[in-house]
């Protein structure tokens, strides 16, 4: 009989190790992923600044080929315009928001935020800057 008590307390103590395993990754996932959850993009489009908003997501082909892309032109685009990436699976109320029906979405607003072109799927580098370049960003 004390075999058996051993075995069934031991279960017991195993039993706690796959809820404690599952607790730390919960705890640990959201931190992770709490601030990114609660951004804030009412400042999107930036007054008085032309605004480039992509909205894609990390687990889209097209939006990863173009992080590079996006990245670059936001250096090189520093206090001229505002490059803003949104991944959408981390932010879906932005979906509504600006309409979006596929991703990657390119929308271009001008300073005074109204929306003056918009694109879906990949743009090259030069792609963006030509919008970017008739709305007199240099």
């Amino acid at each position: 009989m004390r075999d058996n008590e051993r075995i069934s307390q031991s279960l017991k103590r195993t039993a706690y190790i796959p809820l404690f395993i599952l607790a730390f990754f919960l705890v640990w996932a959201g931190s992770a992923a709490g601030p990114a959850l609660a951004q804030d993009f009412s400042h999107v489009p930036v007054k008085g600044m032309v605004t480039l908003v992509d909205l894609g997501a990390n687990q889209c082909v097209p939006c990863k080929m173009m992080a590079p892309i996006l990245d670059k032109l936001e250096k090189d685009y520093k206090d001229k315009a505002a490059i803003v990436v949104i991944d959408v699976y981390k932010h879906n109320d932005q979906v509504q928001r600006f309409g979006i029906r596929s991703i990657p979405t390119q929308i271009f607003f001008d300073p005074n935020g109204k929306e003056v072109y918009r694109h879906v799927g990949f743009m090259s580098e030069k792609a963006i800057s030509d919008p970017l370049s008739q709305m007199g960003v240099k």
